[in-house]
């Protein structure tokens, strides 16, 4: 039986993301490391510090019964981190202080106050905020910052919250995280390749990728054009998810194949570049 890869929805929330002031790198990195596992990101939205807006969003990547939900921001003391209270209206789970989350919380303002870095290991009622979590979920140790991430495993969707700083979002994942997604995501692969081509004119390229894009709907083929010019060499990149990666891998040689064969028939020279490059 062939397997469908993970499907996956992102929400980055919090109102400096909308006002640009700060740029979200994290669903970029979310969806280029949940791809390379072999993940489907299906969609990603900006979410402002808004409950009803997040619940709603919640709700409805619920409804669409999504193998697993991130959710990056809102995590922490103030008053304005309210990802986890639309969490909490979102699966009718009421906000519990979680005894795992607040030893992670109290351990590490303890070594914030050891270090100077903050007046007193006191746990405040901002502090002991960052330990209510709903019903049935589980923390997430955070190597780096103070307020641990959520993981809340639901009927169809795996709903995983996680803080909006960069560094502390991926240390989770690559970390604390870095076992359970190896479970979920299995044998799924993802493959992809590039090429340069001498060709200028993407107009050119147009029907050649279409003819690939029809007969390999799995791949997801795109030409990148930027400038006009005479020397002017465009990319075109490749990828594929599987169910395992072989599948994958298969997928892109064909593809590849074939387009080499068209691209030569036009006159068109090519060649294979690092992803990179």
């Amino acid at each position: 039986m062939k397997l469908s890869p993970p499907t996956v929805e992102i929400f980055a929330i919090g109102n400096e993301l909308l006002l640009g002031e700060v740029a979200d790198t994290n669903t970029a990195w979310l969806c280029r490391f949940l791809t390379s596992m072999g993940g489907e990101v299906k969609r990603a939205v900006l979410l402002p510090d808004d409950v009803e807006a997040i619940r709603s969003e919640l709700e409805g990547a619920f409804r669409r019964k999504r193998d697993l939900v991130f959710a990056t921001g809102g995590l922490g003391p103030t008053e304005d981190d309210r990802t986890l209270l639309a969490v909490a209206l979102a699966t009718g789970r009421p906000l519990e202080e979680h005894p795992q989350a607040l030893q992670m919380v109290a351990a590490r303002y303890q070594s914030l106050a050891a270090a100077g870095y903050v007046a007193s290991p006191e746990l405040t009622p901002p502090r002991r905020k960052m330990t209510l979590l709903p019903r049935g979920a589980f923390p997430l140790a955070n190597p780096i910052g103070a307020a641990p991430g959520v993981l809340l495993p639901l009927e169809h969707t795996t709903l995983i919250c996680l803080p909006g700083v960069p560094e502390e979002m991926r240390a989770i994942v690559q970390n604390t995280l870095s076992s359970y997604l190896q479970s979920r995501f299995g044998k799924a692969g993802f493959a992809e390749l590039q090429m340069l081509v001498d060709c200028g004119d993407e107009s050119r390229l147009a029907p050649l990728l279409e003819e690939i894009q029809q007969q390999f709907p799995q791949v997801y083929i795109k030409s990148r054009a930027r400038v006009f010019g005479p020397d002017v060499r465009l990319r075109i990149y490749l990828s594929a998810t599987a169910s395992t990666s072989e599948e994958a891998q298969a997928l892109i040689r064909e593809a590849r194949r074939l387009l080499e064969e068209q691209l030569a028939k036009a006159g068109i020279t090519s060649e294979i570049v690092p992803r990179d490059a």
